[in-house]
């Protein structure tokens, strides 16, 4: 059976930003690289008017979402949650399924817990899901590793955030591709 190809398209696309909070990020695999690759992903999402989603894991306990994210988030909702999945979090799916587009766009922490189980719910939604894999990270290495290959078996594509960004460009030479490429280089 041949799979539809998921693509970003930055008019049918949904960047979902999952759980970079403050308690937990000094304690993330390479949670540095994590936050300047979403940092990116946000801006020119921002810069190309792609809806951005974001959720917080118990921000009672875990902290609020990184300030460095924050601040590139403006006035965008932030939802709580006590779920693993962002799909359990109160009126995530209600907002979700009104923006009516075909691809997630994740990025976000941990790889094993919240991102995989919000994606796999994604994809029982139909949803092209696509995983920066170098913009999601856990505690341990191996943990990463695996979720990132269970998401894919289950029909996720793993890429990377500058393929992405590049996907939504479609093109050089336009306003948006040079502001962008300053952020990306």
């Amino acid at each position: 059976m041949k799979h539809p190809i998921a693509r970003a398209r930055a008019a049918d696309s949904v960047l979902l930003v999952v759980d970079l909070q403050e308690k937990l990020m000094p304690v993330i695999h390479e949670g540095r690289r994590v936050l300047e690759l979403a940092r990116k992903v946000i801006q020119v999402a921002n810069l190309l008017k792609v809806p951005i989603l974001v959720t917080e894991q118990y921000p009672k306990g875990i902290g609020p979402t990184c300030a460095e994210i924050k601040q590139q988030l403006g006035d965008t909702m932030i939802y709580e949650k006590l779920t693993f999945s962002g799909c359990g979090a109160e009126h995530f799916l209600p907002r979700w399924e009104q923006m009516k587009h075909h691809t997630t766009i994740v990025c976000g922490v941990e790889a094993h817990v919240c991102v995989q189980q919000t994606v796999l719910d994604l994809l029982e939604r139909d949803q092209h899901v696509l995983v920066l894999a170098d913009a999601v990270s856990s505690r341990h290495p191996r943990d990463y590793e695996l979720a990132l290959q269970r998401m894919n078996q289950a029909g996720a594509t793993v890429t990377t955030t500058e393929s992405v960004i590049f996907e939504w460009l479609g093109r050089a030479g336009t306003p948006e591709f040079k502001e962008a490429l300053k952020l990306v280089k």
